[in-house]
Parts: C-alpha cells; structure tokens; sequence
C-alpha cells in the first residue's frame, strides 16, 4: 500500500487505526498507551497533565510542503551550553534569593511586565549549574510545590545568583502560557526549557520510545516574521522582522509517516525520528544559524559528534530529517497522554490581574500595599478596612494573546474568585483605542464565585479593575473571564 505523504493515522480512538504505522512503531505506540494509563503525568520524568499538547498527539495530521531551507550549520541536536539542566528541590534544600544581573534594577517577570526586585525560590537544590551559552537557562523543579521555576540568563556573581528573567508554570499543568498567564518560563515561546526537552533517562541504553512532543529551534530563514506565534505558543523571539521563513513559533512539525528510520544507525537519533513521526516537535526558539535543533538535557548521552570525531553518518541522518520535516497544518483529531481523544483548545481564561494598583486613597497606599503576586495569579493586599478600593488601570488585563483575543460580539462569563470576602469589578470601555470612550460593559461588584455573563463590545478601548474589601485583614482577588460556548 502506497503512503500519502501528506497523511496519517496515528491510533484508534476516533475510529481510525494504528495499521497505518510501520509495524514496529505501531506495536510501540499500542504498547504506550496501555502503559500510559497508570503513568504518573505531572511528575519530574513526566512532566505536565496527560492532556498537555507536550504529552499529545495528532490524528490524521496534514502536512504543509515548505522545506526547512538549509543555513549556515547543519542541524543538530543541543545537549551542551545553548540547551538546558533540570535540577530537583528536596524539601530540605534551602531557601535561595535570586537578584538582578548586575547594573540592572531586578529580574524581568514578564507575566507581571515589571522588574520584581529579587525571587525568592523556598528551595533551591545544590545542584543548579546554568547551561553556559549567554541564555543561562535552567529550570528548578520543586516537585512538592508542584512547580517548574524557569530562568534566563541565570549566574552566579560572587556569593549570589542573578538573573535576567524568571517565569513559572506548573509541573502538572499544559505545560504552554494561557491568555491570562500567558508567559510561563524561560523559552521565547513563553514555555519552561524542560517542555519537550529530550531527558537524559530517555536516553539511557535500553530506553523505550520516546513519549512525548520535543522542543526544536529554527533559525531565521526557517522562522516567519507575520505571524511570529501560533497556538498553542503565546510569545516568540524579538526582531520579528528579521525572520524570513515560513514557519511560526508554537507550530508543530512531524516526519511523514513512509520516512524510513531503520536506516539510522544510531539508536538515540532513530528513537527522536520515531517521537518526530508519532508526537513531532513544536518550535519554541530561535537560534542563530542552524536549521534546526532538537534539544536534550544537559548531561544526557546526546552527544552524535566529538572535538576529534564528525559523525558523518549522523549528519547525513539529520540532513534527510531536513529535507522531510513539514508543519502540521492540520490534523483530524488529537489524543492525549493515555490515548484518550482530548480537545487541545480548550476555554482558557482571558483576565489577568498584572499592572500597578493603587488604593483609592494615597493615604491607604502605604498599608495595604496591594500587589499582582504572579504565583498566585491574584493582587494580593495587607491590613486592609472594610470599604478600601484598589483600583487597576493598567488596561493590560483583557489577553494579548494575538489567538485570543475576544471578538465583537462573543459571549464570554465572568466569574471573581477572592478572599476574605473581597469584590471584583470589571469595567470594560467602548470606542476606539486612545479614546475617551464610555463604559461599554460594568459587571458591578462580584463576591466570590459570583459569575455575570456578557457580550464583548463591537469596539474594545481598555479596561478597568475594581477589588473592594468587605473585611477587615488581608485579602486576594482575581477573576476568570472564559468564553462560553454555544
């Protein structure tokens, strides 16, 4: 039976088969999914939920015909100074306050756009020893927590670790940003460097398949410049317009199903051809000069070439992985972790409650000091009087996110969730961006786990945040405004 190049059918849930898989491959698909129903996703060697696109699959994908161009190097896999280490907190491991880079005022937290002073992780392992390439990246899984911390441009200066950048993400979550929290580590894709990370267990002799989607970089005549993301990324590199390729970050790129990875001699790259043929691999990065890069955990037995050694066969592998590599432009369907069909775009929440608040009266500044905490995705405030208003105009509330942005007309629920007894108020305001358009849409003040249910306004010119205290004592508030479904 001859293959279309252009589609395949990866599993039996949505009343297709596995049969189209090489026999060896099917049988290694079939297994995993009856191993992966008592797997514990959301863990250290399984990072995030079943559901995650990282531990997902495609159904029948289509596959574009733009070739990644060749460049400057051949393409690679990163296992050294520009890829990353996963280093695993202890609950006996010490509290750790990491600072600015030095001449910088604090570390970058783009899901608050501001500069934090410092962040203080409550453990911080021994271990942590950034990749040495100028990203720095390392991620600090705390596995109690529950949480991945993801640092760019992480060092050490004397006695203290600095930082140019941190995020975080949860180790059971999607492992992607959503709108609201929509920068979620330390890769230009908004994602921690371990998601899609080829993991040094998985490269152990005897290993078996690889389970998972992996993480690739292009360079700039791979990457394109309009659009520079697509879901489920939701960021990408700066200097867009230096891209000249066809492929945005946060796409996802597969071998054809009748490429032949028996011909790969070496058993750690026939088993990442097999991931890129069942799973593929999402662009989260850009690099400089190569067309592409899978990247494996620092320290993991990736290494296809030596100081000495040039491991021509490898390469030459690697340049037919070139010539075959396509983007998905669809797919019929997708399964997740335990072969289960799952819905990949989900309703994510919109609202964010980043941006500077401020008491409705300067003298009450000082006492509540309300603040965006990102870990609890909430403006947090102290010592506050029955009565106090915090107001938000930062207008950075409604999603940047260019693939979830509200649309006129589109119903969307607004639900507050805050604590002692705190309200939320959303005012959203109509006309042009710049103008001084009225009110389009106020919900009031809402009590926790109030909802109201509204129309978006044709035209969309900012936003405003509301919380009041109802008690006295410190309090929380943040909302989620999800679209509904008709």
């Amino acid at each position: 039976m001859a293959w279309n190049r252009r589609h395949w059918c990866a599993a039996t849930s949505l009343g297709l088969t596995v049969s189209t898989l090489p026999a060896a491959l099917r049988a290694a698909v079939e297994k995993g999914d009856k191993a992966d129903k008592a797997a514990a996703f959301g863990t250290v060697l399984r990072p995030f939920s079943a559901q995650s696109p990282w531990n997902s699959r495609p159904v029948d994908p289509v596959l574009d015909d733009w070739e990644i161009p060749k460049a400057s190097y051949a393409p690679a896999l990163e296992s050294g100074r520009w890829s990353t280490g996963v280093f695993v907190c202890a609950p006996s491991d010490p509290p750790m306050r990491v600072v600015g880079l030095p001449g910088q005022p604090g570390v970058w937290d783009p899901d608050a756009e501001s500069t934090r002073p410092d962040v203080v992780l409550p453990h911080w392992p021994a271990s942590v020893d950034p990749a040495e390439g100028l990203d720095g990246h390392a991620d600090i899984v705390d596995p109690e927590a529950g949480i991945i911390h993801s640092f760019y441009k992480l060092t050490r200066v004397d006695d203290r670790w600095c930082a140019k950048q941190y995020a975080w993400t949860r180790l059971d979550g999607r492992g992607w940003g959503d709108p609201a929290h929509y920068f979620q580590g330390a890769r230009a894709a908004a994602v921690p460097t371990m998601g899609g990370l080829v993991r040094r267990h998985e490269l152990e002799e005897g290993a078996g398949p690889i389970r998972h989607a992996l993480a690739i970089s292009l360079t700039f005549n791979g990457l394109s410049a309009d659009p520079g993301y697509v879901f489920p990324a939701t960021s990408a590199d700066a200097g867009l317009n230096n891209n000249n390729g066809r492929i945005p970050e946060g796409a996802l790129l597969m071998l054809p199903p009748d490429f032949d990875t028996s011909k790969i001699d070496d058993a750690r790259l026939r088993r990442i051809a097999d991931a890129l043929k069942v799973y593929g691999g999402y662009v989260v990065d850009r690099n400089v000069g190569t067309p592409f890069v899978v990247y494996c955990e620092i320290g993991s037995n990736a290494k296809l070439h030596t100081a000495k050694i040039w491991n021509s066969r490898a390469a030459s592998d690697l340049e037919r992985m070139r010539l075959a590599l396509r983007r998905v432009s669809s797919a019929k369907g997708w399964l997740d972790g335990h072969g289960k069909p799952v819905e990949l775009r989900q309703p994510l929440n919109l609202l964010s409650m980043r941006g500077a608040w401020r008491a409705d009266r300067d003298e009450l500044q000082a006492q509540a000091q309300p603040r965006f905490d990102t870990w609890q995705q909430a403006v947090v405030f102290k010592d506050a009087k029955p009565g106090l208003a915090l107001i938000n105009n930062a207008g950075r509330h409604i999603t940047a996110v260019t693939w979830a942005k509200p649309q006129p007309g589109q119903k969307l629920r607004l639900t507050a969730r805050t604590g002692n007894g705190a309200t939320l108020r959303l005012q959203i305001r109509g006309g042009d961006q710049g103008a001084r358009g009225g009110v389009a849409y106020d919900s009031g003040d809402l009590a926790d786990g109030k909802s109201v249910t509204f129309e978006w306004p044709e035209k969309f010119a900012g936003s405003r945040l509301v919380v009041r205290a109802t008690a006295s004592g410190d309090g929380w508030a943040r909302g989620e405004l999800m679209p509904v479904s008709t």
